[in-house]
């Protein structure tokens, strides 16, 4: 039995919930018996690139509008993956991304290690191609560099060359650019900082055969340059490879990889990457609609100076992806690993499972020693319509097709309408919460439809729940409310909420709720405190947030 003291204005109350220390994972990839299943991770990290040094394999993926942003996965075997730091504490220029920007930010990022140093560079359509870089990838990186300044630049990748050379790839979003479907090389100087040549086309998708080529990877291998780069969209592509002897072409195009007779659609980009045991492997995204973009591992051979991905029955030279597969040889066994889902908030550091919608800042809330995380009421807009324009929400991604959620919060007002709840957001989204009014509380569901198209959200009340008070003479009272919130999620991302007042016997209210992804990534669950008026603010401690 586990016991936590949660301290609320000078009152004292106590909770308990038996097997608090043994929190099951939603999804573990390692079967225990030397092979692995597909996703290696059931989580939205999109666009992933992998590097190898000596044997620790590092990945990241793209964050776009959410921070902490570029988040940092180590594995040592490349099937049990461990979230260890994120690489981009404040999203710049910060005036632009202290707001909402749905789908906007880091585009792709590529992952490097160079001269005893790991390189990250990414593009942001919006503003240009950025590179960090740190000695220690679980420590602190450099702040963004611009190293090319512009509009749809995106997913940058760098290579350095046996005679010194520093090349970067990338690719054009035609929402910015008004191209796109072409890859292009620059050359960068030799400290990787700033481009210094012109954009040269390798590489044109146009062709009738492979629209939407996009995510390139730069690689070298045998005196050959090799493009890894998916095309065909998102959802239904496949993973095509171009090579040539010259680095600025021509080159050859094969498709290596493609969904073929599985059910494991696309397959789309990601990245190659050797053991040390001189195996090669890929590790690229799936699209699963309100689950975001996850993340298999596929074997690699090398037939004629060509990869071949996944498994190859016809021996056509295109690979069919793995459901599942022997574990990558790395000479050891390692203990099962996966990101954190559960938080006790027992800790001054947030858990890495947490991000927020935009940069944060210090009034969204605190962590504390007493077992808790403090969120303040976020203001409104006096033009609000739905939680589209919310920065100050808390939330992580999900887990695995099927899930519950579970929080415990005590939610303390100080003016009409202030709310605080449990929240499944995307495209469209929805929450059971708790809102003042007048001397009770109402719980309510909320659903909202096409969220960025400034759609009103429908609210239904539900139930009254008596309020408590803390006397505070001189000022208003404290009317407060321990409440816990569930959402439960079945295969097909529905979602059910239920609530309790006493952790023990849950009510499930409102209707059930299909989640869908957002802009650019997939539907994520967390917590919210918010409030419509101006002035002193209400709080929501939220004592724990359990994922099972």
């Amino acid at each position: 039995m586990r016991k936590k003291i949660l301290f609320l204005a000078g009152m004292m109350a106590c909770c308990t919930w038996a097997g608090a220390q043994e929190i099951s994972k939603t999804w573990v990839a390692d079967k225990g018996n030397g092979t692995y299943q597909n996703p290696v991770l059931h989580a939205d990290y999109s666009d992933p690139d992998v590097c190898a040094v000596g044997e620790d394999f590092y990945m990241t993926a793209s964050s776009f509008n959410c921070i902490p942003g570029i988040p940092i996965l180590h594995s040592k075997d490349l099937v049990n993956w461990s979230l260890v730091n994120y690489a981009l504490p404040v999203q710049e220029p910060k005036e632009f991304f202290d707001k909402a920007q749905h789908g906007k930010g880091v585009w792709a990022p590529s992952i490097r290690f160079h001269n005893g140093e790991f390189y990250i560079y990414w593009g942001d359509p919006d503003y240009g191609i950025y590179m960090i870089k740190a000695e220690d990838p679980k420590g602190k990186w450099s702040k963004p560099l611009l190293v090319k300044a512009g509009k749809g630049m995106i997913d940058a990748t760098p290579l350095w060359d046996e005679d010194g050379k520093v090349y970067l790839i990338y690719a054009y979003a035609g929402s910015r650019s008004g191209v796109n479907s072409i890859l292009v090389i620059s050359e960068l100087n030799a400290e990787g900082t700033e481009v210094i040549s012109d954009p040269v086309m390798v590489f044109d998708g146009n062709d009738g055969k492979n629209h939407t080529v996009e995510g390139p990877k730069l690689y070298k291998r045998n005196g050959y340059y090799y493009i890894f780069a998916p095309a065909g969209g998102v959802a239904a592509g496949w993973q095509l490879v171009l090579r040539s002897k010259n680095i600025y072409g021509p080159y050859e195009s094969k498709i290596v990889m493609a969904q073929g007779k599985t059910n494991i659609n696309g397959p789309h980009q990601g990245g190659w990457v050797d053991t040390h045991t001189g195996e090669s492997w890929f590790v690229n995204f799936q699209d699963k609609g309100a689950y975001g973009r996850v993340i298999h591992l596929n074997p690699m051979t090398w037939v004629n100076n060509w990869p071949v991905i996944g498994v190859d029955k016809d021996k056509d030279g295109c690979g069919e992806p793995v459901t599942i597969y022997k574990k990558p040889n790395v000479g050891k066994t390692y203990p099962v690993a996966t990101p954190p889902e559960s938080d006790e908030f027992n800790t001054r550091h947030l858990g890495l499972q947490w991000q927020w919608h935009a940069n944060k800042q210090d009034t969204y809330g605190f962590t504390t020693d007493l077992g808790y995380i403090r969120l303040y009421a976020g203001s409104l807009s006096k033009e609000f319509v739905n939680f589209w324009e919310v920065p100050n929400l808390l939330m992580q991604k999900f887990p695995a097709e099927e899930f519950a959620a579970t929080t415990k919060l005590t939610f303390t007002a100080k003016q009409d309408g202030e709310q605080a709840g449990l929240i499944v957001m995307g495209w469209d989204y929805s929450y059971l919460s708790i809102r003042k009014a007048g001397d009770k509380f109402i719980l309510q569901q909320a659903v909202c439809k096409d969220a960025e198209q400034q759609n009103p959200e429908q609210v239904k009340e539900l139930a009254s729940i008596p309020v408590e008070y803390l006397k505070m003479p001189g000022v208003a009272d404290n009317e407060w409310k321990t409440v816990y919130l569930q959402v439960k999620v079945r295969k097909g991302a529905v979602c059910t909420f239920a609530y309790s007042l006493d952790g023990k016997k849950y009510t499930t209210v409102g209707e059930p709720f299909t989640a869908r992804q957002g802009k650019w990534i997939g539907a994520k669950v967390g917590v919210f405190c918010v409030t419509p008026n101006d002035g002193n603010r209400g709080w929501a401690d939220v004592d724990w947030f359990r994922v099972n």
